[in-house]
């Protein structure tokens, strides 16, 4: 049978010890945890990029993404042209008490417009001030991390290939083009003197 009150100082002990040490726990907010850039914390809209296509309101398993629009008739650009309808974004909001952060709008979006931002503080103590309007989800957007540099010893994607190739040949055409009417011009130029210079020279046999 062991000495009464051993156990209690063993666990005294213990804690002494422990005392004279480093914590090795990081006391949020005073110590910011380092997060990785891809970090899922907020989403952040890119409106410009935005054709309000509905697909991410669609693909969305929470139903939280909100999108209200209208048609505007656009006139056309060249006259004789026939006019055109857009849409126009009134409203993109975002509901995070209801997201469960799954990535699948920033997924399926075609047009890049939604993006992830590692913040992660913006907590509420109204749960409807968690609905994001894009007022809001606009700001998220400066602290979207830049895309890491692609691999300089990868092999370049074919259609930046073909992108460059179309456009060199646009450029080469376009110098041959200028090239050809530069000479086109002397040749008038010079077929206007030689034809002056027979004249003068006829009017003066003449005389």
């Amino acid at each position: 049978m062991g000495i009464p009150g051993s156990g209690l100082a063993k666990g005294l002990a213990v804690t002494l010890r422990t005392m004279t040490r480093k914590s090795h726990t990081a006391q949020y907010p005073d110590a910011q945890p380092e997060l990785p850039p891809r970090t899922r914390g907020v989403i952040g809209l890119f409106e410009e990029n935005c054709t309000v296509c509905m697909l991410c309101a669609r693909e969305c398993p929470d139903w939280c993404i909100y999108i209200d629009s209208h048609k505007e008739t656009v006139p056309p650009a060249a006259p004789g042209g026939r006019e055109r309808s857009r849409n126009v974004l009134d409203r993109f909001a975002i509901d995070f008490a209801l997201c469960m952060y799954c990535g699948i709008c920033i997924e399926v979006c075609p047009f890049d417009a939604l993006f992830w931002s590692p913040e992660f503080e913006y907590a509420e103590e109204d749960i409807r001030d968690l609905t994001h309007e894009r007022d809001k989800l606009r700001e998220w957007m400066w602290t979207v991390p830049a895309p890491p540099a692609l691999d300089p010893r990868a092999e370049e994607p074919k259609e930046i290939a073909a992108a460059r190739k179309a456009a060199d040949k646009l450029a080469a055409e376009a110098v041959q083009a200028e090239a050809e009417r530069g000479s086109g011009g002397t040749d008038a130029s010079g077929t206007a003197n030689e034809t002056a210079s027979g004249t003068e020279n006829g009017n003066g046999a003449a005389s």
